[in-house]
Formats: structure tokens, C-alpha cells, sequence
């Protein structure tokens, strides 16, 4: 038997949990009792959780939301109008996605939070794997701006950086790298000098020499 998200108890009634986590209180969650519902809603709502679409959503919300009752009406909305929606404590909602399977939800909702910290964590790292060596200066800015378009009509201020602020400081990076540059070939002429001074290369040498050897023969068949 296949797992079934969504599904769960309240104590010893059975409920279908909307929302795992109601936006900004974490540690509760929003769910509407299963046999409180009549025909008219119930079947259409079981269809939504067992499809695909139900199953592959974080929040059953998401769903109901564009699925309908038998009568054509939005089940979300339904169950909002109806006061059929229940703010619980996810400790004390357990989800049964099998039969011989439970875990609390407030286990479920950390599990769920952290592979979701690692997918993002997963993402980043390839991001950056492939940005090693040489980096576009497209994609820094596109980094540093937060993945954001550029954004045009903007001075730099703060956390907000514009094309013309970001070429100034390339331009300014690559200024300071020409001088290091110039300086280092500047510092390198001058210790080849002194090295020469110190120790003559051989070929110098013998061409010195060369001329003292023919005069010295010059004199002798005088």
C-alpha cells in the first residue's frame, strides 16, 4: 500500500490536515474532521488527496483550492464558510499515512523543514561548484543581487546594487591590479640588474676576453 500524505488522527477522530503549519504560529496546524463532512463534500475532498496533484503538494491547501464540490463550489473555500476548519497543536496530531505507520506531526513538520533545508543547501553548493575559477561578471551580479533582475534607475545604496556601481568596481579592482602588476615588473627588472652585476653570464665573459688574446698574439710576431 502506497503512503498517503495529509491524513491523520486528532485524538480518536480522523482529520485531513490543510495546512502542516499555520504561517506564523509553527507549532500549530490547521485541519477539518473527516466525518463532520457530508457527502456532497467529503468524496470530492478524499479524490483531491489521493491524486497526484494532492499528494505532490506541500500543503493540502494548495489543492482544495482549485478542486470542487459535488455542487461546483471551491472545497477550500467551503470549508472556511462552513467553520469546518480546526486550529490544532501539532503535537497532538498524529499522521497515519499507513495503516501501521504513525508520527506526530510536529516530528513530520521538522523532518519535512530540514530536507528542504538541504535542497536548498544542495543548490547552492552546485551553484557554486560551478562558478569555480574564472567568474562572469554577469553572474557575480546576478549573485549579489539575489538571483533579482537588474534593476535599472537604481543608485547603489545598501543591499540594492546597480549595473553602473558594479562596473565601477570591476574597473576599479582592475586598476589596482594593473599597478600591482607594473610595480612587480618594475621590482623584477631591477633584481636582474643587480643579479648581473653580481654574477656575469659566461657569454660576457669570453666576449671580453676575446680582444686581450689577439693583441697579446700581435705583439709576439712583431
Amino acid at each position: 500500500m502506497a503512503f498517503l500524505r495529509h491524513v491523520g488522527k486528532h485524538g480518536d477522530r480522523k482529520v485531513a490536515v490543510i495546512f502542516r503549519e499555520v504561517p506564523g504560529e509553527a507549532h500549530m496546524c490547521l485541519v477539518t474532521y473527516t466525518e463532520l463532512l457530508n457527502q456532497n463534500m467529503h468524496d470530492p475532498m478524499m479524490k483531491v488527496i489521493e491524486s497526484d496533484i494532492g499528494q505532490n503538494s506541500e500543503n493540502l491547501a494548495d489543492a482544495l483550492n482549485r478542486s470542487f464540490t459535488k455542487d461546483g463550489r471551491p472545497i477550500l473555500q467551503v470549508l472556511h464558510q462552513e467553520g469546518l476548519l480546526k486550529k490544532v497543536n501539532t503535537e497532538l496530531v498524529v499522521m497515519t499515512p499507513q495503516p501501521n505507520v504513525k508520527i506526530k506531526l510536529v516530528e513530520l513538520n521538522k523532518i519535512l523543514d530540514e530536507m528542504k533545508l538541504g535542497e536548498d543547501a544542495v543548490k547552492r553548493l552546485a551553484e557554486m561548484d560551478k562558478s569555480m575559477g574564472m567568474q562572469s561578471p554577469l553572474d557575480v551580479a546576478r549573485r549579489m543581487r539575489g538571483n533579482q533582475p537588474p534593476a535599472t534607475n537604481i543608485q547603489s545604496t545598501g543591499d540594492v546594487l546597480g549595473d553602473s556601481s558594479l562596473a565601477n568596481n570591476l574597473r576599479q579592482q582592475a586598476a589596482k591590479m594593473d599597478a600591482e602588476a607594473k610595480g612587480l615588473l618594475a621590482e623584477a627588472q631591477r633584481l636582474m640588474k643587480e643579479a648581473a652585476s653580481l654574477d656575469p653570464t659566461p657569454a660576457v665573459v669570453e666576449k671580453a676576453a676575446a680582444p686581450k688574446a689577439r693583441k697579446s698574439r700581435a705583439k709576439v710576431s712583431a
